[in-house]
């Protein structure tokens, strides 16, 4: 399960309201899947032009809506009805497992031993899963209505509850009359099971929901969930049943390091839920010719990490990557990943660079499509890339001089960045519209068409704000011993720029974040050499990587906390790229903002626990 211990070394905020839990992160529950078993060859699809009535955005179980994507394929003249594979996961129950063929994905639902192999069909950005098979074996009724897939399914019913201790923690069996949907939603300290199920009152009166611990400490904010719970490892955690119009709700504490893992069992149908610090379930899926998503735990000094990551062959004509921000008009903005992702339509996301939370804005680089949105900071960890596969990975620095026609030449300290420093800043149009000064007493120098037009004395930070010229930009002067003697009325500028190392500036697209962790298969982890202190570099924390292996492979990965305890130190985290295969590797921002996406939905972790993040990296289908 995730870990919240703090992490970023900057301000945060986590007061999520309901609304933005039900409508920003959609959720656990996001998505619908699962087919008509077929073990023939599969072909190439190609991509059909949809039909009305042949896909949408929305399915209902029994009238509760869930914002899911669906399509209607054909192949060799049969009609599938899909719905997003990873949704299948998180609003059905279905278990993915393991497969070599992107074509053909292996589940089980509500059945021990056999496993049902569902038609796969990739249609950008998600993967849909044919359901055929579930409904066939579940009774269903399924119905197309405009946009939405309308699917019946006959009551179940909760027969029993009964529940043991386990060496590993505790295990909870739930029996049912019969098969149903299910979904599951962590939050650090509880996991709550919702099922398409009623239940009798003298069940529900056996379970009633228990008063917290008094000594149980109310965490500060969401990165510290689940740290400070105290619980008797000799009794049972609390469970509570309740029921309602949709269905019924378990709810289960569980202590730091925990988690829960719910598998499906027939004869008779049942819900085995186990509470348990190694929750996470092995994965190896090819879910695509050139993305492998993989779970498996990680053993480093005696600690078993559960790490989620994706393979991604980078070489290959069908995929790009590229920096994403969530503002497309300005710097400025956050939101969750799991919304950015899906709104530009990225098939794999995870997230990217620093930033502060209070105002929101960069506090490192960004280089997107060869343009300079932000300048690295501090020297610190980078990673570059180009259209062509290439990756590379080392600390960054960006020098900006301007120079006059005097041939003065003036450093600048930034470009359209949010880390504050005396020295002069400049910013350009990407930065948004408008500039409005962060800091007292600041220096506005209006450049158009390279030349000084005006200055313009401002007095307390967020006091004034000035156009940025399309055909210029602003330069900010910080401090007094910022000796701007050149830059008068009528000046004529010219700006020269260069990265070290200088090759990083013919790479296209670059991200920094920070520390390195590894050059050439070594740790070369050094905190304080990219100006991070001493405690964030020796605390836990969820974490968040990239790396590159040595046959050119990129991965991307999402740890949380270890087995029984808390999450990874940055040198736990450099061993774990180097156990999973990569040569170069760079930390990025983590914590709460740490979230893995694929397809449609994180994969890593409940989005209700996810922060919002103001960059990330997409992977996106060529057109």
């Amino acid at each position: 399960m995730p870990s919240f211990s703090q992490f970023e070394n900057r301000p945060k905020n986590y007061l999520f309201s309901a609304f933005f839990l039900m409508i920003c992160c959609l959720t656990q529950f996001d998505y619908l899947s699962s087919a008509k078993a077929q073990t023939a060859s599969p072909q190439k699809i190609d991509v059909l032009e949809s039909r009305k009535g042949d896909s949408g955005t929305e399915i209902t179980i029994n009238n509760r809506k869930f914002p899911v994507v669906w399509q209607k394929w054909q192949e060799n003249e049969r009609t599938y009805l899909g719905v997003n594979d990873t949704a299948a996961m998180q609003v059905l129950g279905l278990e993915l497992l393991n497969t070599k063929d992107p074509q053909i994905q292996p589940v089980r639902w509500f059945g021990e031993s056999s496993s049902l192999k569902l038609k796969t069909y990739f249609r950008n950005p998600y993967r849909y899963i044919d359901i055929n098979a579930i409904a066939t074996k579940a009774d269903w009724q399924v119905e197309v209505k405009g946009t939405t897939l309308q699917i019946s399914t006959p009551p179940a019913k909760i027969r029993n509850i009964s529940r043991i201790k386990q060496p590993w923690g505790e295990q909870t069996t739930v029996e049912l009359d019969r098969a149903t949907t299910w979904q599951l939603s962590q939050n650090g300290k509880q996991g709550i099971i919702s099922l398409n199920a009623n239940a009798d009152p003298s069940l529900i009166a056996q379970f009633q929901p228990q008063p917290q611990p008094t000594d149980t400490v109310t965490p500060r904010n969401e990165d510290d969930l689940g740290d400070d719970v105290r619980l008797d490892g000799n009794k049972l955690q609390n469970l509570s049943l309740t029921t309602g119009e949709n269905g019924s709700n378990i709810t289960l504490d569980y202590p730091a390091g925990n988690g829960i893992r719910v598998f499906t069992l027939d004869n008779p149908p049942r819900l085995l839920i186990e509470n348990r610090g190694d929750s996470l379930i092995n994965r190896d899926i090819q879910w695509n010719k050139d993305i492998r998503w993989r779970q498996r735990y990680v053993s480093i000094n005696n600690s078993q990490f559960p790490v989620v990551y994706l393979e991604i062959n980078l070489v290959s004509s069908n995929f790009s990557l590229k920096p994403i921000t969530t503002n497309q008009n300005s710097l400025t903005g956050t939101a969750p990943l799991l919304t950015t992702a899906r709104q530009q339509l990225a098939v794999v996301a995870i997230n990217g660079g620093y930033f502060n939370r209070n105002n929101q804005l960069p506090l490192g680089a960004i280089k997107k499509d060869g343009q300079w949105l932000s300048s690295p900071i501090l020297n610190r960890g980078a990673i570059a890339w180009d259209d062509r596969g290439r990756v590379r990975i080392d600390r960054l620095t960006l020098q900006d001089v301007l120079i006059t026609d005097t041939g003065s030449r003036i450093p600048l300290v930034s470009l359209n960045s949010g880390y504050i420093q005396s020295g002069i800043a400049r910013y350009t149009k990407t930065w948004g519209r408008t500039y409005t000064t962060l800091t007292d007493d600041e220096t506005l120098l209006i450049v158009e068409d390279n030349l000084v037009v005006e200055e313009i004395p401002a007095g307390k930070a967020g006091e004034k704000t000035i156009a940025i010229p399309t055909n210029g930009y602003i330069l900010t002067i910080r401090g007094n011993g910022t000796n701007t003697a050149a830059l008068s009325f009528g000046a004529n500028l010219k700006l020269e720029s260069r990265t070290i190392p200088r090759d990083f500036y013919q790479y296209s697209q670059i991200i920094s974040a920070g520390p390195l962790l590894l050059v050439n298969g070594k740790i070369v982890l050094d905190v304080e050499l990219e100006k991070f202190n001493k405690a964030f570099g020796q605390q836990t924390a969820s974490r968040s990587a990239i790396g590159v292996t040595s046959s050119g492979k990129l991965i991307i990965a999402a740890t949380h906390n270890r087995a029984g305890g808390k999450g990874a130190t940055l040198n736990e985290l450099a061993q774990i790229m180097q156990n999973l295969g990569a040569v170069s590797a760079l930390n990025l921002d983590g914590g709460s903002s740490t979230s893995l996406y694929l397809g449609g939905q994180l994969i890593d972790r409940s989005s209700v626990t996810a922060a919002k993040v103001h960059n990330s990296l997409g992977l996106f289908m060529m057109r």
